[in-house]
């Protein structure tokens, strides 16, 4: 069955032509001008992918706020912000808030497809792995590759499918450093290190709102990242 997109993007012209560039893709496509109406369409059925404008109409930070709306309702949806806001600021802003991945509207129709290609089988790779290796454990972390679910002390950890392959790639090797550009490569993430840095961030966030005394992910100055050896698991 065809993957369905969904655009958010208040500019109709654009919408349009992103729209006709993924159908021609094979991609079933739905668009909406405004965050309430993408909001009204999201509460019945959430698609396999949503691109989403920063700016919508009268509201400024209205792709932002949809973007927090969705990480509530799903965690692991692949959103993708494409946006003619791309400043540093706003495109971390946008990776804090949970964004898969953030792509300037100066990118042509080509990238775009690239992008949403890649990031559709970021999630169907993810699924492939958990067939052949099933869940992972280390210290006081579970991962579960086919449920996308990792879990701290027994507590789920609500990552993106960006952050659930990162934190998959650096337990590939626990205690080896992952420069940011290999664990972008490993991650299937296009993207630069200010970004892995940010996605990082978020993850060591996310873990510390489960355990404040998380450390278990390290910071290598100058080289990478790594996931301790003893995680902490000898401290509780």
């Amino acid at each position: 069955m065809a993957k369905t997109i969904a655009i958010v993007e208040d500019e109709t012209a654009i919408r349009a032509n992103f729209a006709a560039a993924l159908e021609r893709l094979g991609y079933r496509v739905s668009g909406y001008g405004s965050r309430a109406e993408a909001e009204r369409a999201f509460e019945r059925e959430l698609p396999d992918l949503v691109l989403i404008d920063v700016g919508l109409g009268e509201e400024p930070e209205g792709g932002f706020e949809l973007c927090r709306w969705l990480r509530v309702r799903s965690p692991t949806l692949p959103i993708m912000i494409v946006s003619a806001r791309d400043s540093d600021f706003d495109v971390v802003s946008g990776l804090r808030l949970g964004a898969d991945d953030y792509l300037s509207k100066d990118a042509s129709l080509a990238q775009l497809a690239a992008r949403v290609s890649s990031l559709l089988r970021r999630v169907e790779a993810l699924r492939q792995s958990s067939r052949e290796e099933g869940a992972i454990e280390h210290g006081l972390l579970r991962l579960e590759p086919e449920r996308m679910r990792v879990t701290w002390r027994g507590v789920e950890v609500p990552l993106t499918v960006t952050e659930f392959w990162m934190v998959h790639a650096l337990l590939r090797d626990p205690g080896s450093v992952r420069s940011r550009e290999r664990l972008a490569e490993e991650a299937h993430v296009t993207t630069d290190a200010a970004a892995i840095t940010s996605h990082i961030k978020r993850i060591r966030k996310k873990f510390l709102a489960v355990d404040p005394d998380f450390d278990a992910i390290e910071t290598v100055h100058g080289a990478g990242y790594r996931w301790r050896l003893d995680d902490g698991s000898r401290r509780h």
